[in-house]
């Protein structure tokens, strides 16, 4: 794994980058000794790479094993970023929106050569919304958060903002799990349940930090809610793209999947059994494999469905 960084087009920092490549180029002029240029970033002469863009609450420490398998998998390399406002990138700016992770992505792609985006919740509708305004060749995601026609407003809790502006973080944290259902069963506890359990995860590593990354949440939530779209501002995408949801991801992500899938031709839809909302996070490469497979145009289960589709 290389760690460096990449300059933001607004100025306001530069974002982490984390690449995984399955193995090192020939070097060549210019570059060192190991076929990194001078001043930092990727290697020359290269495959062209794939982007991950992570969810929401967390940083992207937790993709770093899917994103070696994915990187394994295609023989090329594989770059996830942090987004703003964690980790070693910069905090999210005054007037935070889609379009700065759309400039982001950008940005990030041009300085790594990358081509293809896989991108997981939250990371899912940053990717959508750039698919509309710039050059992707091939796009999957995960369980994106795409607000189609306000289907997403009542997952929105008021008291949310209020609890991470009064400092009440196991409050906050309560009622982003309950609004969103993203954490599985565990979701449809009580309120006082679920408080109980912020308290307990905040004394662990994975679960202070999620405490920690609540702020950014709140910004992240309205923005979907402020893009709120409808499946007419996506027909004219061309990015051939798989959204994919888990058997065991909430019914709101899948819905969204089916609604622009029957659409928009450039999408495609399918539902991978066995997997939960966090299924890029979790251990086993089946998913992987499945994304691998459409990145390399080698799905022929779902380029059959699309041309299927398409005829009818």
């Amino acid at each position: 794994m290389e760690t460096w960084t990449v300059e933001t087009a607004d100025g306001g920092g530069r974002l982490e980058l984390h690449s995984f490549r399955p193995a090192r180029p020939t070097p060549v002029d210019g570059g060192t000794a190991d076929g990194i240029p001078a001043k930092g970033g990727p290697p020359a002469a290269e495959a062209p790479g794939v982007v991950v863009i992570h969810g929401t609450l967390v940083t992207d420490a937790l993709y770093r094993p899917f994103a070696r398998k994915l990187s394994l998998l295609l023989s090329r390399p594989v770059h996830c970023y942090n987004r703003r406002g964690r980790a070693g990138s910069p905090p999210q700016p005054d007037g935070y929106s889609a379009a700065t992770e759309i400039s982001d992505l950008a940005a990030v792609m041009r300085a790594t050569g990358s081509e293809d985006v896989v991108a997981h919740s939250y990371g899912g509708f940053v990717a959508l919304q750039a698919a509309r305004s710039m050059p992707i060749r091939r796009l999957v995601t995960y369980d994106a958060a795409v607000s189609l026609s306000g289907n997403l407003d009542h997952r929105w809790r008021p008291e949310l903002e209020q609890a991470v502006t009064e400092g009440q973080l196991n409050h906050a944290w309560a009622h982003l799990v309950q609004g969103l259902a993203t954490a599985g069963p565990v979701s449809y506890l009580p309120l006082g349940a679920l408080r109980m359990l912020s308290i307990l995860s905040a004394r662990t590593n994975l679960g202070a930090e999620m405490r920690q990354l609540l702020p950014t949440a709140v910004a992240e939530m309205r923005a979907v809610l402020d893009a709120n779209a409808e499946i007419n501002d996506f027909t004219e995408l061309t990015t051939p793209t798989l959204m994919l949801t888990g058997g065991w991801s909430p019914g709101y992500f899948a819905d969204t999947g089916r609604q622009l899938a029957a659409a928009v031709p450039a999408i495609e839809f399918a539902v991978v059994p066995g997997q939960l909302h966090e299924g890029p996070i979790r251990p086993g490469k089946r998913l992987a494999v499945r994304m691998a497979r459409f990145l390399n145009g080698t799905d022929r289960s779902i380029q059959s469905l699309g041309r299927r589709r398409r005829s009818r």
